[in-house]
């Protein structure tokens, strides 16, 4: 019963209050990087892009930006590690570049815990089991993420994201909450090793 109250009111309070008070305790962390970025990398200095939320309603995610926008002879960007910057790369191995997206939290279309947001285009390639990951609100941080992050290949972070929406409970957000917080201070699994961000999704046929 109480987690039944949590899934449907207790979860999105939770959200609320810790999100604002989060955002009011890191202001200064956000302002003072917003600054940096702005000086290193010019405008924008937040980076604004579409993922698909809950029920796969597509919102605006809004981070720091940490990569420049160098193209190639041709015009196409170069891979993202040349692009990744020194402030970008302590921005996402600190994940303060993830800051912002409390903002999503606060207006309802994240949580601070669960399955984390990807590409739109990967809708139509999630079996019909994976695509149960958007049952709930995608999150700051998730079960996936704490237990390997991008150094998890696709089935297995899949596989833990559904786990969450069928178990979802508060006790297990304190508990993600909880680890998340020493994953930061101690800058583990940020990334897949050799690549500055996840590979891209393509099942296999």
């Amino acid at each position: 019963m109480f987690n039944n109250l949590y899934r449907r009111i207790g979860k999105r309070i939770f959200d609320i209050v810790l999100s604002l008070i989060l955002l009011f305790l890191t202001f200064p962390v956000l302002l003072v990087c917003s600054i940096l970025v702005r000086l290193t990398m010019g405008s924008p200095v937040v980076f604004i892009q579409k993922r698909p939320g809950r029920n796969e309603k597509i919102f605006s995610l809004i981070k720091l930006r940490t990569m420049q926008n160098f193209k190639d002879e041709k015009g196409f960007l170069l891979p993202d590690k040349d692009r990744l910057t020194k402030l970008g790369r302590f921005l996402r191995s600190t994940s303060i570049d993830e800051l912002p997206e409390l903002w999503n939290v606060v207006i309802g279309e994240m949580s601070l815990v669960g399955p984390r947001p990807l590409l739109p285009q990967y809708l139509t390639r999630y079996s019909e089991k994976q695509s149960r990951r958007h049952k709930v609100l995608p999150g700051l941080t998730g079960l996936a993420q704490i237990n390997g992050r991008n150094n998890l290949n696709w089935d297995k972070k899949f596989e833990i994201d559904v786990f969450y929406v069928d178990n979802l409970s508060f006790f297990l957000d304190i508990k993600i909450l909880a680890i998340t917080f020493l994953r930061i201070i101690q800058r583990k699994n940020i990334s897949k090793l050799g690549s500055a961000t996840s590979p891209e999704f393509k099942p296999e046929l």
